[in-house]
C-alpha cells in the first residue's frame, strides 16, 4: 500500500472518531470551587457547563455511551423508519448538557442517574415507535422511528389561546419531537421556555434533534403547575406525596411520570395497551443498561393503573 493511500485511509478514519474523542475528552475535564460555607460545585465545560453540585457527580457520557444509545434504538435508521439519519446520541447530549446542572441524569448515585435516563428514554422510545408485535428485532426495538406525526386529523390550533398563544396563519401544530408536542398552546409554552419562536415556526422541531430532544426533556423537567411534581422529581425521590396523592394512589416512580406527563389519556384506567408499552420500553431499556427491570419496583411503583389524574378533564401536552 502507497504512503499516500495510506495516509488518506488514516485521515478518513480520524475524521470519524474525532467527534467521540472530543466528546469523551471534553466530559472528563472538571473545574472544581468552594463556596464560602464549603459547598462544592463543579463546572464539566460542554455537557455540564455552569457551577454545579450536580457537575461533581457522573455525567451522562460518564455512563451512557453512544454504543448504548444505539443498543437502545438499534432500528431508527433502518429503510422503514420515518426519521432516517435525524436522531443521534450528540443532539441527545447537547441537549441533556443544559439540563444535567439542573439534575437530569446527575441526580442521586449511578444506578438513580442510569435508571432516569432509562426512564426518560422509555418515554421517548414508546412515543417515536413503529415497532409491531412480529418486527424483526422485537417491537421495543423501533424507537425514534418518528420525528413528527406521519398523518396529522387536524391542524390542533385552539382558539381559547388566541390571546396568549395565537395560532400563526400559516402553521400546523401537529405532534412533532421527542416526546410529542400537540397544540398551540404546547408549542408557545415550548417556545417560551426555549426562547425559540415555535409558534410561528413549530416545523423546527422536526428540523432540529438536538431542539426535539430539548423540548422533551424540558418537558420532563418542568411541572405542568407549580403545586406539582415535575416528572423529574417524582422519579428521583424530589417529591413528598400530600396525603390526597397517597389517596389517589400517587407514589414516587415511574408510574407517577405518566401521569404527570398523559394525565387521564394513560392513567387511572386499569392495564391499558398504551400505558404498558410506555412501561415495557422502559423496562427493557434498564435490561439493555446493565441496571435491571428489578430494580424497577413493584408492579404499583411502575404503574398509573389505579392513579388519579393530577390534572384531570384537561389536554394532555403529549399523546
Amino acid at each position: 500500500m502507497n504512503i499516500t493511500k495510506t495516509i488518506f485511509i488514516l485521515t478518513t478514519l480520524l475524521s470519524l472518531f474525532t467527534p467521540f474523542i472530543n466528546c469523551d475528552e471534553s466530559s472528563t475535564k472538571t473545574i472544581v470551587k468552594y463556596t464560602k460555607s464549603g459547598k462544592k460545585l463543579c463546572d464539566k465545560g460542554w455537557e455540564c457547563k455552569g457551577w454545579s453540585i450536580y457537575c461533581c457527580n457522573l455525567t451522562i457520557t460518564d455512563y451512557f455511551q453512544v454504543y448504548q444509545f444505539e443498543n437502545l434504538f438499534s432500528k431508527r435508521n433502518t429503510p422503514l423508519a420515518h426519521a432516517v439519519g435525524f436522531w443521534d446520541y450528540h443532539s441527545f447530549i447537547n441537549a441533556a448538557s443544559l439540563y444535567e446542572p439542573l439534575g437530569f441524569g446527575t441526580t442521586g448515585n449511578k444506578t438513580m442517574q442510569m435508571m432516569e435516563i432509562a426512564a426518560f428514554l422509555g418515554h421517548v422510545g414508546s412515543k417515536t415507535t413503529c415497532g409491531y408485535g412480529v418486527a424483526t428485532g422485537g417491537p421495543l426495538a423501533w424507537g425514534l422511528c418518528y420525528n413528527h406525526e406521519m398523518s396529522p386529523s387536524q391542524k390542533y390550533c385552539d382558539d381559547y389561546y388566541k390571546l396568549t398563544y395565537p395560532c400563526n396563519p400559516g402553521a400546523d401544530y401537529y405532534g412533532r419531537g421527542a416526546i410529542p408536542i400537540y397544540w398551540n398552546y404546547n408549542y408557545g409554552a415550548v417556545g417560551e421556555a426555549l426562547k425559540i419562536d415555535l409558534l410561528s415556526h413549530p416545523e423546527y422541531i422536526e428540523q432540529n434533534a438536538t431542539l426535539a430532544f430539548q423540548a422533551a426533556i424540558w418537558r420532563w423537567m418542568t411541572p405542568i403547575k407549580k403545586s406539582q411534581p415535575s416528572a423529574h422529581q417524582a422519579f428521583v425521590g424530589n417529591w413528598k406525596p400530600s396525603k390526597n396523592d397517597t389517596l389517589e394512589h400517587r407514589a414516587p416512580g415511574f408510574g407517577v411520570t405518566m401521569n404527570i406527563l398523559y394525565g387521564e389519556g394513560v392513567c387511572g384506567q386499569g392495564d391499558v395497551d398504551q400505558m404498558n408499552n410506555i412501561i415495557s420500553h422502559y423496562l427493557y431499556y434498564l435490561d439493555l443498561l446493565g441496571v435491571g427491570r428489578e430494580q424497577a419496583g413493584p408492579h404499583e411503583v411502575v404503574s398509573c393503573a389505579e392513579q388519579k389524574a393530577f390534572n384531570p378533564i384537561t389536554k394532555a401536552s403529549s399523546s
